[in-house]
């Protein structure tokens, strides 16, 4: 699994944050729109049908840059292992025909780096404005995901791709 900016990308689908907890959680991007298992129960909306979509709270990385925000996500996780607290939350915010929805999704980094975060947004963007599709970050999972999470720069390089295919 690889994690690209807000997205969870593994071989078998692509996730807002981190890929399903032990509960089965989580909000996958489909060709036909997200779809979300939470507590509130599984719900499923087209792309077509939004109005927007935007990831709000998101965790930033420090000043200190990103050397430390890998220490931190693993001191993070570890402390929440411990502690029985979880990664970071998200709000998924869907703006939709009938109105505003939120799905809360768990963050997989303890920072993200601000480029990362913003061309997600467009990407996700993109998505409901129909000019990308999530397919395309899928056939890159199948293809990449096996290899663990980029570096920064191809990060960066990847979702500048995605936004403008």
């Amino acid at each position: 699994m690889a994690m690209v900016g807000l997205f969870w990308i593994a071989p078998d689908g692509v996730y807002v944050g981190s890929p399903p907890d032990a509960l089965g959680g989580c909000v996958r991007l489909t060709g036909d729109g997200p779809e979300a298992v939470d507590p509130d129960g599984d719900r499923a909306w087209t792309w077509e049908g939004l109005r927007s979509a935007v990831v709000e709270d998101v965790p930033v990385e420090g000043p200190s840059g990103r050397a430390s925000k890998l220490l931190g996500a693993v001191v993070s996780a570890a402390l929440g292992a411990f502690t029985g607290e979880g990664p970071p939350e998200m709000t998924l915010r869907l703006e939709t025909e009938k109105g505003p929805e939120e799905v809360t999704v768990h963050a997989a980094a303890a920072g993200y780096g601000a480029g990362e975060a913003a061309l997600s947004q467009e990407l996700l963007a993109r998505f409901v404005a129909g000019t990308a599709d999530p397919r395309t970050l899928e056939v890159w999972g199948r293809d990449h995901a096996p290899e663990g999470t980029p570096g920064p720069a191809e990060r960066e390089s990847l979702l500048r791709a995605w936004t403008r295919a």
